[in-house]
């Protein structure tokens, strides 16, 4: 009774069924719910574990879960689920808390990374929105040109690579050169990573 639970919020049956199955074989204890509603009457905030909630549900989606789960005191880190086009959705939860977003579909061993991680998490950095800037990526952040972080702010903000090259006046392909050194300066495994590692140094979206 005491091992964390990964509960999966999500109200897609097969997606949910699915998602529960990969956590049980990989070791997981796992409880899985239709909705944010049915997941808030079944934890309080003495529970263990992280969340996995789909950003689009009817009723109540990710980013109001997120939210009922702080009002009610119950701190455990949360991954967002979001489909294609719906970055900036995820960027919003990251700066409301959220520790990770994982886009649809996902290979297996990105989720169960992403949910390693997220048991590792302390509720402190879970909900480090009002935190100082992480100095580590702020040290990474100051190797960037000026126009790679004029790229950075775009990508934080969710913009595909199409619409940051019209916003800067530069091309598609410049700015997939731009992005992969953001990616190498800041040492970022994925976009979600990036992500929080801007959100940590103080990097605001460009809208």
């Amino acid at each position: 009774m005491d091992d964390p639970t990964v509960f999966v919020v999500d109200d897609d049956d097969a997606v949910r069924d699915s998602l529960t199955i990969l956590l049980q074989s990989t070791g997981y204890r796992a409880e899985a719910f239709a909705s944010g509603p049915a997941l808030l009457e079944a934890i309080g905030p003495g529970a263990r574990g992280c969340i996995v909630a789909d950003v689009r549900m009817p009723g109540m989606d990710g980013l109001e879960l997120q939210q009922a789960l702080a009002r009610r005191g119950i701190g455990l880190p949360v991954i967002i689920m979001t489909g294609h086009g719906d970055v900036p959705i995820a960027v919003r939860a990251m700066k409301a808390g959220a520790v990770d977003f994982v886009e649809k579909p996902f290979a297996e061993e990105t989720m169960v990374g992403a949910i390693a991680s997220a048991l590792e998490t302390t509720q402190r950095t879970a909900r480090s929105s009002g935190a100082e800037p992480d100095a580590a990526a702020l040290d990474r952040l100051s190797q960037l040109t000026p126009r790679e972080r004029d790229v950075l702010e775009a990508l934080v903000a969710g913009h595909p690579n199409k619409v940051i090259a019209h916003l800067l006046q530069i091309s598609p392909r410049t700015v997939e050169i731009h992005r992969a050194r953001i990616m190498e300066k800041m040492e970022a495994r994925s976009l979600s990573h990036l992500v929080r590692l801007s959100l940590s140094a103080g990097v605001q979206p460009r809208e």
